[in-house]
């Protein structure tokens, strides 16, 4: 039988994907490390165990003790995957930014769970830092991870993630790109595969209001590059000791608008359902395109999976109220909010005025296509049906609809974004018509965007 003895051994050897829509027009060819099959549903899963591991090897956490660690959710969940299987009790501190999915994954594993604000510095005694290293002198048999500064975390990935990856493209990764939070990730990993090709290049994510990025070019820790973010996962106040800037051959910095847009891209168009920074990672490498040829091959290095997102990322109030949603906002969204059964109506050309503005009394249409058959001829609205009622005896209501009719709605393709969207409706123009995946029409009105946004 093939069985695992516990939850921690399916750690790992997790798969690549390749990346088709989200990259159309990059040079080369894109492969996902989809972290997410991991049991915690995150890339953390592997330095948490390897923190473990080894800090049972040298007696820095005993049998019965307490695991306490500041983290963002994904670490803490690693973590507490181990403190389940071995028997350790879990605090974790994090800060207020966090998404409430990830606190109550937390608090459903058995963690304590301590949340801390944001927006004070890491010396702060108040900050999630500050509070984790104070609970590790109050409490006694008690370690603190420090995943920032514990080298556990990026030995664990020059030992797995790295020849993992060497491993799956048969030796011909040229680039890596990684979302750099503690540095783990990218630092041991690079390290590995810059072993085997010198030539690898370390690409870092960052975001506005992290200091990865000019300290890596100038040498100074600038505290005005420190402002509040929302962007999960990734950026840092702080240098912590996992970051190996000569591993790192350059930052790249995306905007939370950015790295918000395409995750939901990546769960739209590629099926990935994947956390905040993996939309910032894929969002930075398409902004670094033009430093890539045909025969390169890149590996974007994703953390963690969208159900600790739902709330914030995949919610459309959430958001809307950022001003995120207009930027990927598309006429397939309008398709998809319509409702199943508003089938797509039209009137037949030869069919009578009366009928139409029976049709439109009855189902509330302001306009409807005029169709031949299967194919749209013509479209009608409700001023034209108006105007020509009022202006012509009632007996010319029975009058073919193609009699009045004016030129067909514009066809777009369910791609094209509300912006461009506005170019094809007009006030002489109320409508277009597109067609969805499985290739039913849709007739799409002014009220279909007035509800969408």
């Amino acid at each position: 039988m093939e069985v695992k003895n516990n939850i921690l051994e399916t750690i790992g050897n997790t798969p690549l994907v390749e990346l088709h829509k989200v990259v159309k027009g990059m040079p080369c060819r894109v492969l996902m490390k989809v972290e997410t099959f991991n049991p915690g549903h995150s890339i953390k899963d592997r330095m948490a165990l390897k923190m473990v591991d080894d800090a049972e090897a040298d007696g820095r956490l005993r049998p019965g003790g307490t695991i306490i660690e500041c983290t963002s959710g994904n670490t803490g969940m690693g973590l507490a995957l181990a403190a389940c299987v071995r028997g350790y009790r879990c605090i974790f501190t994090t800060s207020d930014k966090q998404s409430k999915e990830k606190l109550d994954i937390l608090r459903a594993m058995g963690a304590e769970v301590i949340v801390c604000p944001t927006n004070v510095s890491a010396e702060d005694p108040r900050s999630y830092y500050s509070v984790a290293e104070r609970l590790s002198k109050e409490i006694p048999n008690s370690f603190w991870f420090n995943q920032y500064d514990n080298l556990s975390n990026r030995k664990a990935h020059y030992e797995s993630t790295g020849p993992e990856i060497w491993r799956q493209t048969d030796g011909q990764v040229t680039h890596i790109v990684v979302g750099v939070g503690t540095g783990g990730t990218i630092s041991g990993t690079g390290k590995y595969l810059k072993e085997q090709n010198p030539a690898v290049q370390a690409w870092g994510i960052d975001t506005y209001g992290s200091v990865f990025k000019k300290y890596k070019e100038t040498g100074e820790f600038d505290e005005k590059e420190i402002y509040p973010y929302i962007t999960e996962g990734i950026g840092e106040d702080i240098l912590p000791k996992n970051v190996d800037f000569d591993v790192i051959d350059h930052f790249e910095k995306v905007t939370d608008k950015d790295g918000a847009v395409m995750a939901r891209r990546l769960a739209r168009e590629e099926g990935l359902l994947l956390g905040y920074s993996a939309g910032s990672a894929v969002a930075g490498l398409l902004q670094l395109k033009d430093k890539l040829k045909s025969d390169d091959l890149v590996v974007v290095v994703i953390h963690d999976h969208g159900s600790r997102y739902i709330g914030k990322v995949y919610n459309d109030d959430w958001m809307r109220e950022r001003g995120f949603l207009d930027a990927e906002l598309k006429v397939r969204d309008l398709i998809s909010a319509k409702k199943q059964e508003e089938a797509f109506a039209g009137i037949n050309r030869d069919d009578s005025v009366r009928q139409a503005l029976k049709l439109m009394k009855e189902h509330d249409f302001s306009q409807m296509p005029v169709l031949n058959g299967e194919e749209v001829v013509g479209s009608i609205t409700e001023t034209d049906v108006l105007n020509y009622l009022l202006e012509n005896p009632m007996e010319h209501a029975e009058q073919p609809v193609r009699k009045i009719m004016r030129q067909p709605f514009p066809e777009v393709s369910s791609d094209l974004t509300l912006s461009e969207l506005g170019r094809h409706i007009t006030k002489e123009n109320p409508a277009v018509v597109a067609t969805d995946r499985s290739g039913r029409k849709h007739l799409i009105a002014q009220y279909d965007i007035l509800q969408a946004i």
